[in-house]
């Protein structure tokens, strides 16, 4: 599964790991994703949002419907 937010689209930045002795090695960054079950064309659907999506509001949380017995 890509690394990606499946609202804005953030992904991996890439950057260097430096060291005391200024020695650079590649790294990357990943945005904090997090799996939530989202309201996607009146079905709830689990999808990646970036915590600054969830914070923000740009998602509607689908609620757990109880089922009636």
């Amino acid at each position: 599964m890509a690394r990606v937010c499946t609202v804005c689209g953030k992904g991996p930045t890439t950057g260097n790991h430096v060291s005391h002795a200024n020695n650079r090695k590649k790294r990357r960054w990943f945005p904090n994703l997090q799996t939530v079950r989202v309201l996607v064309d009146a079905a709830p659907r689990r999808v990646q949002v970036c915590t600054q999506c969830l914070r923000s509001g740009k998602v509607v949380k689908a609620t757990k419907v109880a089922a009636s017995a």
